[in-house]
């Protein structure tokens, strides 16, 4: 069987192609971020490396928090990155040049010194900023819309662009603090910002990754509801700045976006029963491929027994193995997913076909990998869990029943 690049296969790009865009789209967000980086230093003291502290000791917790919304199909770990990225770059960076911008030549000369920031803050800066926030997303829209199979991924690649615009924005904020109040009123703003609501900008900026969500996965709404969900994005954003500005409120703006969390972990709860679903009612039209077993849909469906075959696989084939069971988790779920796009009407037949097969050739290629590794010393394959029978090397797919099938 001919050589599978998985990487490619479950990112849906051509093998042997490097992902050009992502690393142009990369290069550019950094260097957005290291300029951003350098107006604030500049125009900052001695707090600015406070700032910077606090401001990245968060993250990786709130990143691991975020993405186990996602652990049945997980985004690939380069487009996540450059969604954070381009949150904590070109988002920061436009944010910082237009609101000043607007600040300056309107919101102050229309409306006066107070009234002109006030309006800068609740409707302005809202604006502004969930239009760059929700810039990318509504790239990956329009060039890579079959990246983003459900709700769980753009709630996800929403909670990114949020992360990393709020961790360059809480710089500004805890350098302004410490040197305005010293480490006590450091301590309140870092309370407020870092450990009572962090994740203010991605619950925001989630309306939109919903409404792009939705445009990519149904056939209508492919406008109304990607501009739908920035509206709402830029209205919780207002909200929240009002009630900062105005000073009252705030309490129910908390409770509000509390609420919307959990409605966006439930919408993700539910989202991965269908998912589950899915995976039990279209796997087992591949039978006859020798690629998937009753034994394994009672693996797939599960998180904790995917969990388990992959520390099986490690334990007897070490970390090939073990990548190669993760390898053929995916491609699965991805097959499940990619029947989903057809039933909905969103997967051109061609395309279909094609994504179809290298899934498969992908699985073949994994099962074979995890099925037929020696055995580590100290193991014996008969400890093997209950679905490793092997497959024929090779297989011809079989017309499921459904869109594009016989």
């Amino acid at each position: 069987m001919a050589r599978v690049d998985p990487k490619a296969v479950l990112e849906g790009r051509i093998p042997g192609r490097p992902p050009v865009g992502l690393i142009v789209g990369m290069t550019v967000s950094g260097l957005c971020a290291v300029i951003a980086l350098g107006f604030t230093a500049l125009y900052g003291g001695p707090g600015f490396w406070v700032g910077v502290l606090l401001a990245f000791v968060p993250i990786p917790v709130l990143i691991a928090l975020a993405l186990t919304l996602d652990r049945l199909e997980p985004e690939p770990p380069r487009a996540l990155a450059f969604a954070f990225m381009w949150g904590a770059g070109v988002a920061v960076l436009g944010a910082l040049v237009l609101n000043t911008a607007g600040l300056l030549y309107v919101t102050v000369p229309i409306f006066g010194e107070e009234e002109g920031h006030l309006v800068s803050a609740t409707v302005g800066a809202p604006v502004i900023e969930e239009a760059l926030k929700g810039a990318v997303l509504f790239g990956m829209l329009w060039v890579r819309r079959n990246e983003i199979d459900g709700f769980a991924d753009g709630i996800v690649y929403a909670a990114m662009v949020g992360l990393g615009f709020a961790m360059m924005e809480n710089i500004t904020y805890y350098m302004r603090a410490y040197e305005e109040g010293g480490t006590q009123q450091l301590q309140a703003v870092f309370i407020l910002r870092g450990l009572i609501m962090p994740l203010s900008h991605p619950l925001f900026t989630a309306m939109t990754g919903l409404g792009v969500a939705y445009a990519a996965t149904h056939r209508r709404g492919q406008v109304i509801a990607p501009l739908a969900g920035l509206l709402g994005a830029i209205v919780l954003h207002g909200l929240w700045n009002g009630s900062a500005s105005i000073g009252g409120g705030l309490v129910i703006v908390y409770v509000l976006d509390f609420c919307i969390l959990i409605a966006l972990i439930a919408i993700v709860f539910v989202e991965r029963r269908s998912t589950v679903r899915r995976i039990e009612t279209y796997l087992p039209t591949y039978a006859a491929t020798g690629l998937v077993t009753p034994q394994d849909i009672r693996m797939l469906r599960s998180l904790p027994a995917r969990r388990a075959a992959r520390r099986w696989a490690r334990l007897v084939g070490g970390h090939r193995a073990a990548r190669a069971m993760t390898d053929y988790q995916l491609a699965a779920t991805e097959l499940a997913l990619l029947h989903k796009r057809a039933d909905r009407g969103v997967a051109d037949e061609r395309w279909f076909v094609t994504r179809r097969d290298a899934l498969l050739d992908l699985m073949a290629v994994a099962r074979q990998a995890f099925l037929r590794a020696p055995p580590r010393r100290g193991t014996s394959r008969a400890a093997g869990p209950p679905w490793a029978g092997r497959g024929p090397s090779g297989f011809r797919a079989p017309e499921p029943p459904g869109p594009y099938g016989g």
